[in-house]
């Protein structure tokens, strides 16, 4: 499950650990307008609730504070899923309440960013880095999070390569969510050869997180789900 598990679900005596991380990174152009200024700025929090939540028909010059006119043109997802659920989570909503052009999949709205100078969206981990070059996939920049709002990217907010967004998520300097938890989830408990995988994943599997596109569990996380597993 790659969102948050809802009430009504952990009623239905349903058993969950988590096995990896993910997060979710608003995506701009290559080639955007003012790609220098939100390299140094970023966006703020409140900068994507208007623009996803409040509909306000923006401008680039408007959030960076520049002479821009250009309008921005906001991607979301059209089907549901946790990247949607995730980001829309972050902002105080839902993900039916995201406004603009709806896209399916990761790899549609990552497409429509390459495609869109103007555009904005959010992808998942492995689809906003190139997993062999560790850089933003070609075409798309990650447009870094100022999370403490002081109206500049600091070192440690910088999303330049996947390695930056790995070390910003297990610092926790970059929030949760839209960084998350994923889980394997079943009926009250795992057992015979599902609780071994599971077991696997908590230990050597953890190794090739990264590779296929993941973050790993720290240590404490990791020792919380052994233990709830029984080992």
């Amino acid at each position: 499950v790659s969102r948050d598990l809802r009430p009504e679900e952990l009623k239905q005596k349903i058993f969950y650990v988590p096995v990896v991380k993910d997060a979710v990174f608003p995506t701009i152009n290559a080639a955007n307008p003012v790609l220098k200024e939100l390299a140094q700025k970023g966006l703020k929090k409140n900068d994507f609730v208007d623009l996803w939540l409040s509909n306000q028909n923006l401008t680039w010059g408007e959030v960076t504070e520049t002479s821009s006119n250009r309008k921005i043109r906001v991607y979301t997802r059209s089907d549901s899923c946790g990247a949607a659920e995730t980001w829309a989570k972050y902002l105080g909503a839902q993900q039916e309440d995201l406004k603009g052009v709806a896209v399916y999949g990761d790899p549609g709205i990552a497409e429509a960013i390459r495609k869109d100078k103007d555009g904005i969206g959010y992808n998942n981990l492995n689809y906003a880095y190139d997993m062999k070059t560790g850089m933003p996939v070609a075409g798309i920049k990650i447009l870094p999070i100022d999370v403490n709002n002081n109206g500049r990217i600091d070192p440690k907010e910088k999303l330049d390569t996947k390695q930056d967004a790995i070390e910003a998520v297990q610092a926790g300097v970059y929030p949760s969510p839209p960084a998350r938890d994923l889980y394997l989830v079943t009926k009250e408990k795992f057992s015979g050869s599902a609780k071994e995988f599971v077991k696997w994943i908590l230990s050597d599997g953890q190794k090739y997180v990264d590779e296929v596109g993941y973050l790993k569990l720290n240590s404490s996380q990791i020792n919380d789900a052994r233990k709830k597993m029984g080992y």
